[in-house]
């Protein structure tokens, strides 16, 4: 039976809508017919506040107590998801860092069973690492970090459901195996890189699609070395993953890439790790104790471990504290993502024949309810 969502602004991926019912069957959008032109037989449900897609995020390698590093399993990927859920995430990518190439294909295997159980909100996994640059390594493990191999190759593209996102160094990999990659649908990112700007740039033409956590673990953007802060607001058809939480950019330079590169293609991440939607004050990390103070993460000798930051609060602060207008902000945290994966024809609008992934948010933008595939938390 259908149920109509009556009484929220609506927002559908584009406009803000007013007086409008959303009504969901089957897990999909049904309709947005006006409230009072509802037929008979629609079950009514009110609802107060703001609705938009439910926020999708591209790398989050914990929540909930949970670090999918240390818990590669189906209940420790629903763990994660039901953490980031109460925060608007209908949609995520475990984030897999940096390790050993068994716990690699431990955390891939871990994933094939998390999408055929159909855990709600998983859309597939994020890889990150361990192909990156020792000089721009942040917190991960110099000790895992190796050239990718072809049994690397194999356990990369074994997923046949969902999203495979790889984050590698180009300069540290062949392009023709970065080509393999793209071509077998794996969606390639540059970070953690040291590389120059003409190489990434050759990179971009082999398939990576985006930069991971823009600015983060990468050289600075300077006048006569762009490096790969320039090779990605100079690539228009990239996407860049933004950690807006006060701690791992300034505000400033956030604003100034998204004036450079624009709203589009610029896409809300956390970079959440195990603490999320936990009162915890650390979790260890490789065998390092990662500490939790002022919404920041941070090894003893203050290195950014990931962030303290879920994807309501990416949300408030990018306008709150970057002044984006507020649909802007919503389609970087739900439609932008959705097109960098591919899933636009069904995920990041409020639209007929879309998932029923929704976050009902309030005056001040927290999150008072989520849907995913229509049912509620």
């Amino acid at each position: 039976m259908a149920t109509a969502l009556v009484g929220a602004r609506v927002f559908d991926g584009a406009h803000m809508l007013d007086g409008r019912a959303v009504v969901i069957e089957h897990g999909r959008i049904r309709g947005l017919p006006q409230e009072q032109d509802l037929g008979a037989g629609i079950a009514r449900r009110q609802v107060e506040g703001l609705l938009a897609p439910g926020f999708i995020d591209v790398q989050v390698n914990g929540g909930g107590g949970v670090l999918y590093n240390d818990v590669r399993s189906v209940e420790g990927i629903r763990t994660i998801a039901e953490a980031h859920r109460a925060y608007g995430t209908t949609g995520l990518l475990p984030t897999f860092i940096t390790d050993t190439r068994e716990t690699m294909a431990e955390a891939v295997e871990a994933m094939r069973q998390a999408l055929a159980a159909r855990v709600p909100g998983v859309l597939g996994i994020h890889l990150e690492g361990p192909f990156i640059s020792p000089e721009r390594k942040g917190v991960h493990n110099p000790a895992f970090i190796r050239p990718l191999e072809e049994e690397d190759l194999a356990i990369l593209t074994a997923l046949t459901e969902g999203r495979t996102l790889v984050t590698l160094a180009p300069e540290r990999v062949d392009m023709a195996a970065i080509a393999r990659l793209a071509a077998a649908g794996v969606l390639v990112c540059a970070g953690h890189t040291a590389g120059d700007y003409a190489t990434i740039v050759e990179a971009v033409r082999h398939g990576p699609r985006g930069f991971t956590h823009l600015f983060n673990a990468m050289p600075p953007l300077a006048g006569r070395d762009p490096g790969p802060v320039g090779a990605a607001l100079d690539s228009p058809d990239t996407w860049c993953g933004l950690i807006v939480d006060g701690h791992h950019v300034s505000d400033a330079a956030l604003r100034v890439a998204i004036a450079a590169k624009g709203t589009e293609h610029m896409m809300l991440v956390t970079d959440a790790m195990a603490v999320t939607g936990t009162d915890l004050t650390g979790f260890d990390l490789h065998g390092r104790t990662i500490h939790r103070r002022d919404g920041r993460l941070t090894t003893a000798d203050g290195t950014l471990a990931g962030s303290d930051l879920d994807m309501a609060g990416a949300v408030r602060n990018s306008v709150q504290r970057l002044g984006l207008a507020l649909p802007a902000v919503l389609r970087m945290a739900s439609l932008i993502p959705a097109r960098f994966l591919r899933l636009d024809h069904e995920r990041g609008r409020i639209a007929p024949g879309y998932h029923a992934d929704l976050v009902l948010l309030d005056e001040s933008l927290q999150v008072r309810q989520t849907w995913i595939g229509g049912n509620d938390n």
